[in-house]
């Protein structure tokens, strides 16, 4: 590794994508954002009805569209709101983290957590404690997309800018 490889890795900021249940994650991270409880800038929330909703495809498609990690969290055990759903987010989570690390993907790159709806500061502890394990193992320098331009690229072309 060369002077200029270091020098990339320090300054590397990751971009996570997180997809958050609406009922309990999602009102942490609002928590932890109206408590003004300070997290790295890093993630990218993608709301959703309930982490068992979660198609694992769109958890590999997030790496192909050029994220460097993704975060998925759920209410915790027996607090969904679906009933069951978080459970089944988790089976379906083991079996596509097995399958990702089998394709080469980093299990730092991949991650599954419970969080509430009064747990602000817990949810800004998870959000700086994937960002630490994904700068560790560096860039996604994975499944490059046909065009070559991922989806955080594009973020700005969708809003309106560019």
């Amino acid at each position: 590794m060369n002077q200029a490889d270091t020098k990339q890795i320090d300054t590397f900021e990751p971009k996570i994508l997180a997809f958050l249940c609406n009922w309990c994650s999602y009102a942490a991270a609002d928590l932890a954002g109206s408590s003004r409880i300070q997290y790295p800038p890093n993630i990218r929330v993608i709301r959703v009805p309930c982490s068992g909703r979660i198609d694992p495809l769109l958890i590999i498609k997030a790496f192909n569209s050029g994220a460097d990690g993704v975060l998925v969290s759920g209410c915790h055990p027996g607090d969904c709101h679906y009933t069951d759903g978080n459970m089944y987010a988790r089976r379906r989570f083991v079996m596509l983290k097995e399958l990702l690390t089998f394709a080469g993907v980093e299990e730092e790159r991949v991650n599954f957590t419970w969080c509430s709806a009064s747990e602000g500061k817990r949810f800004a502890g998870i959000v700086r404690e994937v960002v630490d394990r994904v700068k560790k193992v560096g860039p996604w320098k994975g499944f490059a997309g046909p065009a070559g331009q991922g989806f955080l690229e594009r973020e700005g072309e969708l809003a309106g800018g560019k």
